[in-house]
């Protein structure tokens, strides 16, 4: 797809250019401040849907994740949040099953363990774990464990991708993700990730010879930083060369926060984008 986006090799910009290209808090006036409007909505939906939460998938502390129930038999979306695997927690991401739920898709909010404490590859094992723990707790929940797709933001955009590669998920809409984490490990974000180029490499959807099958959307702001609409559109057509089903668009006018107010809405394009999705599974 070439390159659009303004400059977007790391490999010719200097490490302080590399850190800017990738903090999203900064590039963003008031995130701090979107991030704790977002806990202060999950709560109140925690609040409206108190019966299944803090269900535990794993040992460790935040091995856990948030059924909520929008549909007796209904489809599941495994919902992951962001932070560059090293912050922030599924309490920030709970407001987001509003959009889905007003389909009839229930929601799992995912909790995983974040970096230093885990590695990638941790993390990424994680999530699969979690998901194996829906296949054997949905019937008992209220949902079909036949029908789960998956979508995160941020770095759950990338764990999204890894977890589509779970054969139990069906579909997956990935939302302003990084797909080549070469850039993140010469980056600030590795003092915690502590990637080296082989972990690196593996867990790099853009870096592997092929990926899965089954279908991904990939979305992303027109106003987000050119290095993560370069991603998003690089393994859009990293899968198309390879016939993977797939889609890409961006959100005019969105942020890497905004963005997030397309998932939240029950009319939001990225709404629609799960919608669709589930309705085909």
């Amino acid at each position: 797809m070439g390159k659009p986006f303004g400059a977007t090799d790391w490999r010719a910009m200097s490490r302080e250019q590399v850190d800017a290209g990738l903090n999203n808090g900064v590039a963003v006036a008031g995130s701090a401040e979107i991030g704790a409007g977002w806990v202060e909505r999950s709560e109140a939906m925690k609040v409206r849907f108190p019966a299944h939460l803090e269900l535990s998938y794993g040992p460790r502390e935040r091995n856990r994740f948030d059924f909520l129930k929008a549909a007796d038999g209904g489809p599941t979306l495994v919902l992951i949040h962001g932070g560059y695997w090293q912050m922030r927690s599924k309490d920030f991401f709970t407001c987001f099953a509003a959009g889905p739920m007003a389909h009839g898709i229930n929601v799992a909010v995912i909790g995983y363990t974040l970096a230093p404490e885990a590695t990638l590859d941790e993390i990424v094992a994680e999530l699969h774990a979690s998901v194996d723990a829906l296949v054997a707790q949905l019937p008992s929940l209220g949902g079909d464990p036949a029908r789960i797709i998956v979508s995160g933001w941020s770095a759950g955009g990338h764990l999204t991708a890894t977890t589509l590669t779970h054969p139990a998920v069906k579909g997956g809409v990935a939302i302003s993700g990084i797909y080549d984490l070469e850039p993140i490990r010469h980056s600030y974000l590795n003092e915690k990730l502590k990637l080296d180029e082989a972990m690196s490499k593996r867990n790099s959807p853009l870096l592997r010879d092929s990926g899965p099958a089954a279908p991904l959307s990939l979305v992303v702001g027109g106003n987000e930083l050119p290095l993560l609409r370069q991603q998003t559109s690089d393994l859009a057509a990293f899968r198309a060369v390879r016939g993977l089903p797939v889609s890409y668009e961006e959100i005019a006018g969105a942020d890497h926060f905004s963005i997030m107010k397309q998932l939240e809405s029950p009319t939001g394009r990225i709404t629609t984008l799960i919608k669709q999705m589930a309705e085909r599974i």
